[in-house]
């Protein structure tokens, strides 16, 4: 089978019109790709401030993502490094003060191309249930903590993160594990990649 060319599935996924008349506004597909990546970081869907900017990640729960992974702004926007597809690629708007989940129809359409047109990715941050749920399925535990405290169990291929939205900080207080295992583990694994 040939694989796909990164840049033709870039092209089709900026012209992807699948889930239109569900999203608050006119699509705009958010993600970074480079061939020569070898860290994907996997997300839930862009939220208002990225949908504006076209940036992934380009908001305050970008900027605790990066601390976590201990990467400054060129690294985490490096293309030849790093990979960024979220789970919903366009902005699906807000529901009681949160941002809804991710189209469900985007991940299965878009992930499996843009994986094959990516072969040196090496490790597969899961940021958040949604990417968890798309990636793992069955695999996950029974809570988000369950899964994020088991990360040992889905490497070399993944590691689940909770979501760094300032609307976890209350799960971050209750899992001090996290901080203690989780990030020195992660911060580790990125710096060898």
């Amino acid at each position: 089978m040939t694989r796909p060319s990164l840049e033709r599935v870039c092209r089709e996924a900026r012209a992807c019109r699948l889930c239109e008349r569900h999203l608050p506004l006119a699509p705009k597909p958010v993600f970074l790709v480079g061939a020569s990546a070898r860290l994907l970081i996997v997300g839930q869907a862009p939220g208002r401030r990225v949908h504006e900017t076209g940036i992934p990640w380009n908001d305050p729960s970008g900027d605790n993502l990066r601390a976590w992974l201990g990467m400054d702004r060129a690294a985490f926007y490096d293309t030849s490094r790093v990979a960024i597809v979220p789970t919903g690629l366009c902005y699906p708007g807000t529901d009681k003060g949160g941002d809804l989940p991710p189209r469900p129809e985007c991940a299965p359409l878009w992930h499996p191309r843009f994986r094959a047109a990516l072969p040196r990715i090496r490790l597969t941050l899961l940021v958040g249930q949604y990417a968890q749920a798309f990636y793992l399925g069955k695999r996950r535990k029974a809570t988000l903590a369950g899964t994020v405290r088991a990360y040992r169990q889905y490497l070399p291929e993944f590691l689940p993160l909770p979501h760094p939205s300032w609307r976890n900080t209350v799960w971050l207080k209750r899992n001090p594990w996290f901080e203690k295992r989780v990030l020195p583990a992660l911060r580790r694994l990125v710096e060898s990649l």
